[in-house]
Parts: C-alpha cells; sequence; structure tokens
C-alpha cells in the first residue's frame, strides 16, 4: 500500500504532524534513551533498538499507509514526539497513542495532536473507533484520554512489548467524538 506521503501534513495552532523523516532519527533516539519518558512506552532503549523502531514506524507508513506522525513544533521547528494512529498484528484495537519528549510535557502537546491524529484516523482511515492502550500506573496519559473524551473500556492485553502486558483500554466510537467535537465548537462560537 505505498503511498504519496510527501504532502501529508496536518497543522494544529502550534504543531506539525507529518510522517516520519531521516532527520528525525536523532531527536527519537534521544527520546528513546530517557528512562522516564518512556517509562511506560517499554523502556529506555538502545540507540540500536530505537533505530528499529523507527524504522519499524516509517515502514508501517508505507506499507499500511498510516502510523505514528512525528511531531514538530511549529515555532522551533524541532521534533518533540511522535503521536498517531497505531494497529500492529494482534494489538486490542485501533489505536491513537502519544509520546512527547520530557521537557514539554505539560503544554498540551500531546491532547492538541492527539486530536489532530484521532479526526484524521476517522476521516482519512474510516476507523469506527479510536482506542488508547495505558498503563494503569500511568495518571498522565489517562488524564490525556480523559480531555479526548475517552472514557476506560475495561482491560487489554499488548502482545509482546517486550512481554505480554497488560493495559487499561481507554476509547470512544467515530459518533461520541463526533458529537462531542460538534458540541465543543458549537460552544466555542456561542
Amino acid at each position: 500500500m505505498a503511498k504519496d506521503l510527501t504532502n501529508l501534513k496536518i497543522l494544529t495552532p502550534r504543531l506539525l504532524l507529518r510522517p516520519l523523516e531521516m532527520q528525525d532519527f536523532e531527536a527519537w533516539a534521544t527520546f528513546m534513551a530517557d528512562p522516564e519518558a518512556t517509562r511506560f512506552l517499554g523502556g529506555a532503549q538502545p540507540r540500536s533498538l530505537a533505530w528499529r523502531g523507527f524504522m519499524t514506524v516509517a515502514g508501517a507508513w508505507h506499507m499500511q499507509g498510516f502510523a505514528m506522525f512525528s511531531v514538530v513544533e511549529r515555532l522551533t521547528q524541532r521534533w518533540v514526539g511522535r503521536l498517531g494512529p497505531w494497529k500492529p498484528d494482534s494489538w486490542p484495537g485501533t489505536e491513537v497513542g502519544w509520546g512527547i519528549i520530557r521537557d514539554c510535557w505539560g503544554r498540551g502537546y500531546a491532547v492538541e495532536g492527539a486530536t489532530a491524529a484521532i479526526d484524521w484516523a476517522f476521516d482519512e482511515l474510516g476507523w469506527n473507533e479510536i482506542i488508547h492502550a495505558i498503563d494503569s500506573r500511568n495518571a498522565a496519559s489517562q488524564s490525556v484520554a480523559r480531555k479526548l473524551g475517552s472514557s476506560l473500556m475495561g482491560l487489554g492485553h499488548l502482545p509482546d512489548v517486550p512481554i505480554d502486558t497488560e493495559v487499561e483500554i481507554w476509547g470512544q466510537s467515530r459518533t461520541a467524538w463526533r458529537t462531542r467535537r460538534t458540541a465543543l465548537n458549537a460552544a466555542k462560537h456561542a
């Protein structure tokens, strides 16, 4: 399913979301080496393992037509994370996930970027449901999920990451997302 990804860019007020580019790898490797930033993403990785993960995401773009976006600050052009649609084999559902570098935590980038990525997944990929697989100890990601309008749906398993891992499955339907977005837009313009 190779697509021309050259022009795929999603702009939010502060962020640019786009498929990975080779220039992103150094920042990606630094992010993946940070034990605190990756605490709930499988843990810190050496550069060689970060390379394999980076290439997996890049390959998913070309084979599936979607994967995590690189998150770039529009003002500085700095790579600040990765987020977006993700559906590996045997995954518990069609996920929009996020991971932001530590010095950008608390700025609302995960919510801002995930909102755009969820819109894109529903509009462009035709997904009917979005999930977020979240470690039960990850209060920050639970807060992001709530701000996105998702609710706890139950427990699920992530296969072989690096071992079968139990997580909370948060999510919502396309209908719930659209209803909430319409109500928020109406309130904003009232």
